[in-house]
C-alpha cells in the first residue's frame, strides 16, 4: 500500500498532455548513476529566444523564434520556425544542474543526490495516552554517507 502519493495521478496527468506533441524531438540520457541530461534539437533557436524554468516538480522549456526572416524569400522551408512549449515532470529531489546550447542542441542536466540514510527509533507504548505520538518526535540517527545502505530495524526492550 503506497501512503503519501496522492499527487501521482496530478504528474500523470500532465506527463499525458505533453506526450502527444513530438517537436521539438528530444533525447533523455543517463550520463551516470546520479545524472541525466535532456539534449532537445532546437536548429535555428538562439540562446536569447529559449526559456527553461522549473515550476514546482515540472521543468518547462519554451522556445520562441523572432521573425528575422524580413525580406528572405524561402523556397522550402524545412526547419521548423514555431514556438514549442515542453514540459518534463521530474521526481522528487531531482536538481537542474545547468543548461547549454552546442551546435543546435539544447543540453539540461539534472542531478539525482543520494539520499541520505536515516534511522529512526519508534517507541512502542502502552496505548492511546492523553500525549499521542503526534507530540513526541523520535530521534533521528545519521549514517555515514560511506556506509553500505540497508534496511535495519530497531526493536527496543523495556
Amino acid at each position: 500500500m503506497f501512503l503519501g502519493f496522492d499527487h501521482l495521478e496530478q504528474m500523470l496527468e500532465r506527463a499525458s498532455k505533453n506526450a502527444s506533441d513530438g517537436y521539438p524531438p528530444y533525447n533523455i540520457e543517463q550520463v551516470s548513476p546520479t545524472t541525466l541530461r535532456i539534449t532537445l534539437a532546437v536548429a535555428g533557436f538562439v540562446m536569447e529566444d529559449l526559456h527553461i524554468t522549473q515550476e514546482d516538480n515540472q521543468l518547462v522549456i519554451r522556445g520562441r523564434q523572432s521573425d528575422d526572416g524580413q525580406g528572405r524569400i524561402f523556397l522550402h522551408r524545412g526547419i521548423a520556425a514555431r514556438q514549442f512549449q515542453k514540459a518534463f515532470v521530474l521526481a522528487e529531489g531531482i536538481e537542474v544542474g545547468g543548461a547549454w546550447m552546442d551546435n543546435g542542441l539544447l543540453h539540461i542536466e539534472l542531478a539525482r543526490p543520494q539520499p541520505e540514510v536515516r534511522v529512526r527509533k519508534i517507541e512502542i507504548g502502552h496505548g492511546p495516552t492523553a500525549s499521542s505520538s503526534r507530540d513526541r518526535v523520535a530521534p533521528v540517527v545519521d549514517v555515514p554517507a560511506g556506509r553500505k545502505q540497508r534496511v535495519v530495524r530497531v526493536i527496543d526492550e523495556e
